[in-house]
């Protein structure tokens, strides 16, 4: 709580200052950030409804059973097959790994989630493979994936 006030105190201060200083240019920044929020809401809705919607439909119980640790090793590479063949926002991916652990899923079956969902790219293959070569693309998310694993291994070791 006291981190909140301090933070909306500072947030009210430069404020005033701001208007004190200069009321045009104050109008003009809150134009452009909302502006700013208008463009990001569909993603924030996004994010709200992907993992509002994962959570109401897995209960905590399911959660436990396909990516817990009674899901074993076999959940881990699952998670990380569907990291590597999805195309997830970060500001949805997070949120929902967040919400995934709270839920039962253990910490190296979402590192090997989140991990492959930036180091491999299937759904941009044929685009990487255009600008990189062919050679290149598959080495690169092999690699990704192998490493991938590696983290998430390290991961549950560690946590």
């Amino acid at each position: 709580m006291g981190t909140f006030v301090t933070i909306y105190s500072l947030l009210g201060i430069s404020l005033v200052l701001s208007l004190v200083k200069s009321r045009e240019k104050t109008k003009k920044a809150f134009k452009v950030a909302g502006k700013a929020l208008l463009k990001s809401a569909p993603s924030l809705l996004a994010v709200l409804g992907i993992v509002g919607l994962t959570l109401g439909v897995l209960t905590p119980d399911t959660i436990s059973n396909l990516v817990g640790a009674e899901a074993g090793f076999m959940a881990t590479i699952a998670a990380a097959v569907i990291g590597a063949v999805t195309l997830i926002p970060s500001l949805v991916a997070f949120p929902l790994a967040g919400s995934l652990l709270r839920s039962g899923a253990t910490v190296m079956t979402i590192s090997a989630f989140i991990t492959t969902l930036v180091m491999v790219g299937v759904v941009t293959a044929p685009m990487e493979i255009k600008t990189l070569g062919k050679k290149f693309t598959v080495l690169r998310n092999g690699l990704g994936f192998l490493v991938a694993l590696i983290i998430a291994g390290i991961m549950g070791l560690i946590l």
